[in-house]
């Protein structure tokens, strides 16, 4: 045995060490901008393989990343990325795998890799029995993370929106509170000519093409293969121009009614699929042609670009999972491996986003026991833990007696209607306000399908005005303690629900929304405020109200006298008016100030006494 002397030894250690961060370097690319609330991809050199390869890659493999900062933990889920270009490249093969991270907080990021093998395990409850699959497993390294540059509607300014045990999700960066108004139509919007292997059943494809002038060369890095991708961002940038702040998908509709979203591989050409799937009363598609467990790595990476560019525009992502159609589909209806499959790949592909929920279930229409175990799986794998909701038919709403509180991890419901006039939008949102409130884990509740199936939020030309989605669905949700809505087209009117391809259809009604916006995040502590219709003395307005502080009142149209009961304050009050139909500012009414401690008189409008007015009864800080 050859011998060293000390000095010598340790300086051979010192090489070593040396030598082995480099390799350990050379297997991770870290890219993107090293700043909290950005996204961070870890991108590695592993096996190569493919969609088809025989072990399945997207199954038999598990990436998952540690990261922790010394206060903080996240364990991320990561995934196959084919040549790590493939919305590019179109490749459906390479030895590219990456996991993308949002850090929370500047500091010092430690990170540590695992990269088993086997059989399932992917899905398995527990993967420390599986064997290595060597290259990273193993890999630990660090990074540093600044402050973000980000200003305005950009999430990444915002921080992660969060569910914190209260009826309003909440910024983690800024703290504030979010309203949420924006479009739960058209539901296949996904269904979009420009991403790949995006077939045509019923003729439902879009290619946004109205939108084409709403694009913003802010926006061009998002494209890809030349300029595809642009008319749907177009779209989007519409929205936002609107101060519309969300955006509904569905992410699997085989057998659905548009038939045309799956991240999964087909076994067959698209021509075939289609005519198959042209047939209506023909249910077993899923059986029949898809790939269960794998997934279409090139259309996944262009849908990543859509959600980033919607991150930069501050927009919310509703993530409709499934929908009645399809919710009994994988695992024939019993939460497995095809389930656990499917909500690992979106999480570790699009959990880094940092304003979304999870819908299991569009009209979910499952047994609870099955919707217990979805919930449970997909709180556990989420690092960010995001909110989490189910959606079901309107007559179904009581299925959420089941869920609500601890018995499951939901943190809110995604409420559908049915009225024609959108009379029971108030009553439902307050119904469940109270139950959830009751049990002692307040759900944030948004109504996402208001109206008929029919009709819903008709088109401009059908009805310019919208009295009666301005006042009972839009006000209606918010009065009763409801964080947002989204509109839901119909299916009788053009621009509907699966035929949509211009949101100018409803321009005239995004400004009333906008109003809506303002006046709540502008004038109201919101959050603090409790619905109280009880205050008023009639059965036809809403009342918000902080006690002693704030008390606001929707008078709807038609009433021309509201009265408040104050007896329980004895504060002065000034009273203002907020105009729903066209914004603007408070202005005064016939009444500009009452004291507390009786029933008051709070006076007419400045104008238009019949149409809906809103109300701000506000302390002055003094005392009668």
């Amino acid at each position: 045995m050859k011998y060293f002397s000390q000095p010598t030894a340790l300086l051979l250690l010192l090489i070593i060490g040396i030598a082995s961060a480099c390799q350990d370097s050379e297997k991770v690319n870290i890219t993107g901008e090293l700043k909290k609330w950005h996204k961070v991809s870890l991108v590695f050199e592993g096996p190569q393989t493919g969609e088809l390869d025989e072990n399945n890659p997207f199954l038999n493999y598990r990436l998952d990343v540690t990261f922790s900062n010394g206060n903080e933990q996240f364990v991320v889920p990561g995934y196959y990325a084919a040549d790590g270009d493939a919305a590019e490249s179109g490749a459906n093969s390479g030895n590219k795998w990456v996991v993308n991270f949002t850090p929370n907080e500047t500091s010092e990021w430690s990170y540590t890799v695992s990269f088993k093998k086997g059989e399932n395990v992917a899905v398995a409850k527990d993967p420390s029995g599986f064997s290595s699959a060597e290259f990273m497993d193993g890999l630990t390294g660090s990074f540093s993370v600044t402050d973000s540059d980000k200003s305005g509607h950009d999430n990444r300014a915002k921080g992660r929106l969060q569910y914190v045990g209260e009826p309003y999700l909440k910024y983690a960066e800024t703290g504030d509170y979010f309203i949420k108004l924006g479009v739960d139509a058209p539901e296949n919007l996904l269904a979009y000519e420009d991403i790949d292997s995006t077939t045509n059943v019923f003729e439902f494809r879009k290619s946004w093409g109205p939108h084409a002038k709403d694009f913003d060369q802010a926006a061009q890095s998002f494209l890809w293969q030349g300029s595809k991708g642009k008319n749907l961002m177009g779209a989007l940038n519409y929205l936002v121009s609107e101060e519309l702040n969300v955006f509904s998908f569905l992410t699997f509709n085989v057998d659905g009614d548009d038939r045309n979203i799956f991240p999964h591989l087909l076994k067959v050409p698209f021509s075939e699929y289609e005519a198959y799937a042209n047939e209506k009363q023909n249910k077993e598609a899923w059986e029949n042609y898809f790939h269960k467990t794998r997934f279409d790595i090139s259309k996944l990476e262009q849908w990543e670009r859509i959600f980033a560019y919607a991150e930069t525009l501050g927009l919310f992502l509703h993530f409709k999972t499934h929908e009645t159609e399809t919710d009994h589909l994988m695992d024939k209806g019993v939460f497995g491996v095809e389930g656990k499959l499917y909500y690992r790949e979106l999480i570790a592909r699009f959990g880094h986003h940092l304003a979304l929920n999870w819908n299991l279930g569009e009209e979910n229409n499952q047994p609870i026991e099955e919707v217990i175990k979805a919930a449970k799986y997909v709180y556990n794998l989420d690092p960010y833990k995001h909110h989490l909701v189910v959606h079901t038919y309107p007559n179904q709403d009581d299925r959420y007696a089941g869920l609500i509180g601890d018995q499951s991890p939901l943190t809110g419901a995604s409420l559908q209607l049915s009225d024609k006039e959108f009379k029971d939008v108030h009553a439902r949102v307050l119904k469940w306000k109270n139950k959830t409130d009751s049990v002692g884990k307040p759900w944030a509740l948004a109504v996402d399908e208001p109206g008929s199936a029919r009709y819903a939020l008709l088109p401009d030309d059908e009805d310019m005005e919208h009295n009666e989605a301005r006042g009972n669905a839009m006000y209606g949700t918010l009065f009763a303690g409801g964080y947002g809505l989204e509109w839901y087209f119909g299916y009788d009117s053009p621009n509907s629900d699966l035929t949509c391809q211009d949101f100018r259809s409803r321009d005239l009604f995004w400004d009333q929304n906008r109003y809506a916006r303002r006046f709540f995040e502008n004038e109201l502590p919101f959050w603090r405020m409790k619905p109280a219709d009880e205050l008023t003395s009639d059965d036809q307005s809403y009342c918000l109200a902080e006690q002693d502080q704030v008390y606001v009142v929707y008078k709807p149209m038609g009433l021309r006298k509201v009265e408040l009961d104050l007896r329980d304050t004895q504060m002065l009050y000034e009273i203002m008016w907020y105009n729903p139909r066209a914004g603007g500012d408070l202005a005064n009414g016939s009444v500009t100030g009452v004291g507390g401690g009786s029933v008051v008189n709070i006076g007419t409008p400045p104008s238009d006494v019949d149409m809906d007015w809103i109300v701000v009864v506000k302390s002055t800080g003094l005392t009668k």
